[in-house]
């Protein structure tokens, strides 16, 4: 089973390669990490997302909660959660094919942010079913350079009207529809 865990951490130096560490010593695979600064410039939030069962899940957690320097450990994926991917891909644009790929990157609302004479750099960012489906159809175009971050994750707010969706939520309906 995937799980997507927020790890609230001090911001200091070694903590990632800490945690890395705890994780490799043991013989878990992390599937995506993303690590930035938090609204509090002394924590960092980490991302997780780990495959595995309920057990695995409880030891890692546990051996999480072990390190000093870690703050918290929230499950989120045990909640109702907004996950976003962003993902950098540069392709070529050659024999006429740009207008077709900025036709693909407004239909998946992605950005794009360089072009040279033979190249198109583009930004999308979603959930990673958006992601991998945009990479597919890129990839018959020739794709020069790919970059992703780890998946982050939040918790939705908890005081929205009970069965209601957001308008992101609606947003996201559209676009995955797309």
């Amino acid at each position: 089973m995937r799980h997507v865990l927020s790890a609230l951490v001090q911001n200091v130096p070694g903590v990632l390669a800490h945690v890395a560490g705890m994780f490799a010593s043991r013989g878990y695979n992390i599937d995506s990490l993303a690590v930035g600064e938090t609204e509090d410039p002394h924590l960092s939030r980490m991302t997780f997302v780990v495959v595995g069962d309920a057990n695995m899940l409880a030891q890692v957690r546990k051996q999480l909660e072990k390190i000093v320097t870690v703050v918290r450990v929230d499950d989120i994926s045990a909640s109702e959660f907004v996950e976003r991917d962003l993902m950098l891909l540069k392709v070529r644009a050659e024999n006429g094919k740009r207008s077709e790929i900025r036709e693909l990157c407004q239909i998946f609302r992605g950005r794009v942010v360089d072009v040279s004479p033979d190249q198109v750099t583009v930004e999308i960012s979603g959930q990673e079913k958006k992601v991998e489906a945009f990479i597919d159809l890129m990839r018959p175009f020739g794709i020069v350079e790919l970059v992703r971050t780890g998946r982050i994750a939040m918790v939705r707010s908890v005081n929205r009207p009970s069965g209601s969706k957001s308008t992101v939520s609606l947003t996201e309906e559209s676009a995955n529809a797309e």
